[in-house]
């Protein structure tokens, strides 16, 4: 809609009423998908895959950076839709694709597997086993999965 009315040339048009309103409709729903969806998994996803033992340390970072980029994002808005005009949210769709590719293939799925085996999940996953060595894993996580004390691990590595 910015795009049809405004063009690439950003030249001041006038807007009915109806449209200003569809567009704001349409804003507001992007913001709520994203709100739904991929929002808050900066959030959730993080405090689900850090090992106990960094823990604390791993979600200060996450949360700190999070706060950074959003911040940034924040600051650059105004300038970017000024120069990028329409293509801004094509922009902003990109970046959804990247995060999508990024968590299908190097996001392990943690559904059922209770923090205590975390390591084990980095550690069988096909390019992040590259990082964590042997001894980085804990021997009373190993004996209690040998033992069968713990749950299975049933998703994808």
């Amino acid at each position: 809609m910015i795009a049809i009315k405004f063009g690439t040339s950003g030249s001041a048009a006038s807007l009915s009423k109806s449209y200003a309103n569809g567009m704001l409709l349409f804003i507001c729903t992007y913001t709520a998908g994203f709100a739904w969806s991929w929002g808050p998994l900066g959030w959730l996803v993080p405090s689900e895959i850090f090992p106990l033992e960094i823990r604390p340390a791993g979600q200060a970072i996450t949360v700190s950076v999070n706060m950074l980029f959003t911040f940034m994002v924040a600051q650059a808005f105004v300038a970017a839709l000024c120069h990028l005009k329409f293509g801004l949210f094509y922009l902003f769709a990109a970046w959804v694709v990247v995060m999508t590719i990024f968590v299908a293939f190097f996001l392990p799925e943690t559904k059922n597997v209770p923090i205590e085996e975390m390591i084990l999940v980095w550690q069988q996953h096909w390019f992040w086993c590259k990082f964590i060595a042997d001894e980085d894993v804990n021997d009373d996580v190993v004996g209690s999965i040998e033992m069968g004390k713990n749950r299975s691990y049933t998703g994808r590595v």
